[in-house]
């Protein structure tokens, strides 16, 4: 019994001792996602093509400890990306939608001050799997609705002893679903709910001081309200939220206390044109938890080819 208790207590350190080496490595990120980029009339969509540009500019003046108090010495950090995004909707049917097929290129600066600079490609983003419902109407209201399985390939810029890298060197699965629902023809909302599936970095960086790291699984959505003004402009909120729901690991090993959380919400507004669509939305940051909290704009432009301006007709 005696020799029991005392491996016991030896196994009981080694828990403690690994526990607090844990705690002293930097804990998985979760990869830059859509927060917010996408907005108004967001599920609209008819067989055909579209191009967009989506432009974002960030600021965090402060970062977050696991229990939303300030990180004291933690640099702000500044980033410019730049998203190309392409789409492909046929006339086939499956499940009673069209489906179709997409990719999303992604270029970006970080500058986190004394932390490090990074510039360059992103992951790429692929999906051989859109459907797009069309729309449904009763009344004065009409809803639509959209389901797209996303991969991200890890094939931005990354080097494991750089302070900071534009990939997580990581495979993800990203589904979303999306909806537009307008009570009437002059106020809509936008919803798209997303899961993040992260897949493991077995070649972490150097500063993990780890054999494999694993961000956590999230749970992220944009949201807005808006309504509909003369000349194809739409004004109202939007806003986002991005909640880990699995521990992020090292090692195997989960990393606890440690999910990341954020929210934020804003103005925006749309100029619809038919064929194109401009957007600008700003967003505050608040209850951030484990990552930077901050300000950020928005700018968007999409081509859509013979579409017109409205909630109907080819979109």
């Amino acid at each position: 019994m005696c020799r029991i208790g005392r491996q016991f207590g030896q196994f009981l350190l080694a828990i403690l001792a690994g526990s607090a080496a844990l705690r002293a490595q930097q804990h998985p990120q979760e990869p830059t996602v859509n927060l917010g980029d996408t907005s108004f009339l967001d599920a609209l969509g008819a067989p055909g093509v579209l191009l967009e540009e989506i432009g974002d500019a960030s600021h965090s003046r402060t970062k977050t400890d696991g229990s939303g108090q300030v990180v004291a010495g933690a640099p702000g950090v500044n980033s410019i990306s730049g998203l190309t995004h392409g789409v492909v909707l046929t006339k086939q049917k499956l499940f009673g939608a069209w489906w179709g097929f997409e990719a999303i290129v992604v270029t970006a600066h970080v500058n986190a001050g004394s932390s490090g600079v990074a510039g360059g490609l992103g992951d790429l983003t692929v999906s051989p799997f859109v459907l797009q419902w069309k729309p449904h109407k009763f009344g004065p209201s009409q809803f639509n609705q959209r389901f797209v399985l996303d991969f991200e390939v890890p094939s931005g810029e990354y080097q494991k002893e750089a302070p900071i890298s534009l990939s997580g060197h990581a495979f993800t699965v990203h589904p979303y679903y999306a909806f537009t629902f307008f009570p009437t023809r002059k106020v809509e909302t936008s919803w798209r709910v997303h899961y993040l599936y992260n897949g493991r970095n077995n070649d972490p960086p150097v500063k993990n001081q780890a054999r494999s790291s694993q961000a956590g699984q999230a749970i992220h959505f944009n949201a807005t309200a808006a309504y509909s003004l003369p000349h194809g402009v739409w004004v109202g909120a939007n806003g986002y939220f991005l909640a880990e729901v699995t521990a992020p690991r090292i090692n195997g090993v989960d990393i606890l206390s440690s999910p990341e959380q954020v929210g934020a919400i804003g103005p925006g507004i749309l100029w619809d044109r038919g064929q194109y669509l401009l957007y600008a939305n700003g967003y505050h940051e608040v209850g951030a938890l484990n990552r930077p909290e901050g300000n950020k704009l928005v700018l968007r432009v999409q081509w859509v080819p013979g579409r017109h301006a409205g909630i109907d007709g080819p979109q």
